[in-house]
């Protein structure tokens, strides 16, 4: 379902957020800056940022470009990356590519700006996106780099005139919306970022925590215990048995997600042993651990 959102910058001043929220606006993308200094940061980046955050809206950001290298592409991301440190975005930190001193290069230069600055994104744990105007896009990008990273298109018109996928599309420059006095760009998104951000732990998110595990019950030999558990949405489980020894307890094995049931041998006969498993998710270079089971009493046969 398309949601209806704006962008903005330091082009629009006292924005009434909790009005541009009440008129069913859910998403804003803000101009965290322009080039590859930290002092062309948009002087309105941070306050529109928070108040936007507290009238509840989604929020993502763009960095308008002028890099006349892939270096200076991701010069750009760094700069980028250092003006947004600290927020949570939910939705995608745009490369804004507009000058016609870039796209006069051709395709593979700008293809290759992209590239340098989104995969310099995406490699410090951001999702990465292009904003482009829809001719130029068609004109300036190759077709792999278009489909790569998250797509936002503009083109004023009633209808966007592009075949390929994309996420967001900026319709017009003359919005009207409540609390917000000058024009400003009205965005429509069909991806839910939000959900995808979220989950895959990007844009100062931690990935979501997967379900606790449930242990179905064990299987049992004097000398041999096979578990069982119901599968969750994860990366791998571990698995922990407690040691009488020590009275802790201690990790057993890691084990893949595909497995709902695991065999282990070396018990004694006619012995209490006590187990529990947890599921976790690595996404993005981080980890995220789902409540511990229910510990499951194992008695061997004799």
């Amino acid at each position: 379902m398309a949601v209806k959102g704006i962008d903005i910058s330091r082009y629009q001043t006292q924005v009434d957020f909790a009005k541009v929220k009440a008129s069913g606006i859910d998403f804003v993308i803000i101009r965290a800056g322009f080039g590859e200094y930290i002092s062309q940061k948009d002087p309105l980046f941070e306050s529109h940022y928070k108040a936007a955050k507290a009238a509840g809206l989604d929020v993502g950001a763009y960095w308008y470009s002028y890099a006349e290298s892939a270096d200076e592409a991701r010069a750009e991301a760094q700069v980028c990356m250092e003006a947004i440190k600290g927020k949570t975005l939910e939705y995608p930190i745009y490369f804004d590519l507009e000058e016609q001193s870039q796209l006069k290069r051709g395709k593979t230069f700008c293809s290759n700006l992209v590239k340098a600055f989104c995969d310099e994104m995406e490699g410090n744990g951001y999702f990465a996106g292009l904003y482009m105007s829809r001719s130029p896009l068609q004109s300036y990008i190759t077709s792999d780099v278009a489909s790569r990273y998250a797509l936002w298109i503009a083109e004023y018109s009633d209808t966007l005139n592009y075949s390929g996928d994309y996420g967001m599309w900026q319709y017009t420059s003359t919005g009207n919306v409540s609390g917000i006095a000058s024009d400003v760009d009205r965005d429509w998104a069909y991806v839910d970022y939000p959900s995808l951000i979220k989950k895959g732990g990007y844009n100062g998110f931690e990935p979501d925590e997967p379900e606790q595990v449930s242990i179905l019950g064990a299987a049992k030999t004097s000398t041999a215990i096979r578990l069982k558990w119901k599968g969750v949405d994860c990366t791998g489980y571990k698995l922990q048995q407690y040691d009488t020894k020590s009275k802790s307890w201690k990790t057993k094995k890691l084990l893949k997600s595909s497995l709902t049931e695991y065999r282990m041998t070396g018990f004694k006969p006619d012995t209490v042993y006590r187990f529990r498993m947890q599921a976790y998710v690595k996404s993005n270079g981080k980890t995220s651990y789902g409540d511990w089971s229910k510990a499951k009493k194992v008695t061997t046969r004799k």
